[in-house]
């Protein structure tokens, strides 16, 4: 099954709670207008858990867009991200009597979008092999760079990260991953994640913040006719 996903999204940003620069969790949360937190009803759920393929087309056509624009950001690519869609949908589908309702349908099918694109990762598809040196630190006093940006300049901000940056970030702040589980995901120590992540913030900051560029000062100038 294909389907296109290549329109464009409209996303609304916003933060809940006390956030993680250092001394509190920040939790950065983009919307769109298919999330992972519809309902399902409970029929569906059955129909879809049995094999009945009205089912997966139904499960499929209301999660896409959301599932394609998660998988978008953890990738960075359009194609990678379309292949993530479909992967993790057929494995949903194939793992569906696994679904015990312990949570609700969407969380379920979210960490497997998120295993799915970062299986992507992990397979050298995307040759993440550019990352922040892991001895320099962000400046972690300093207010979450995204409290006052708007989706797009968000959008465009995280896409100019460095994969693995963009990544250890979102699985963090987003998904809710701890470092030690970050660092699992990527083979490397918790100091690699929480180096990644200081630097993807700061990184992200100045991004987002123009500077503000000195001008010749003209008071008291004079001009000669």
């Amino acid at each position: 099954m294909h389907v296109d996903t290549s329109t464009s999204h409209d996303a609304a940003v916003r933060m809940q709670g006390p956030g993680p620069l250092a001394r509190h969790r920040q939790t950065l949360i983009v919307d769109t207008p298919s999330t992972f937190r519809q309902h399902v009803e409970p029929d569906l759920i059955e129909r879809f858990k049995r094999g009945d393929l009205a089912a997966f087309e139904s499960v499929y056509r209301r999660f896409e867009r959301a599932a394609w624009t998660l998988a978008l950001r953890l990738t960075g690519r359009r194609d990678v991200a379309q292949e993530a869609l479909q992967d993790s949908m057929l494995k949903a589908f194939e793992r569906a009597r696994q679904f015990r309702g312990e949570a609700p349908f969407g969380a379920w099918l979210r960490k497997l979008v998120v295993n799915e694109a970062l299986m992507q990762l992990r397979h050298d598809r995307l040759h993440i092999i550019e990352v922040f040196d892991e001895d320099l630190r962000g400046d972690d006093d300093a207010p979450p760079p995204w409290l006052l940006a708007d989706a797009a300049a968000l959008d465009r901000a995280l896409n100019r990260l460095p994969d693995a940056a963009r990544v250890v970030l979102w699985l963090y702040h987003v998904e809710g991953f701890t470092h030690i589980e970050i660092a699992e995901q990527f083979g490397r120590s918790t100091s690699f994640s929480k180096s990644q992540l200081a630097r993807a913030t700061r990184r992200l900051r100045e991004l987002l913040i123009p500077q503000v560029e000195d001008t010749p000062c003209t008071t008291g100038s004079t001009t000669t006719a």
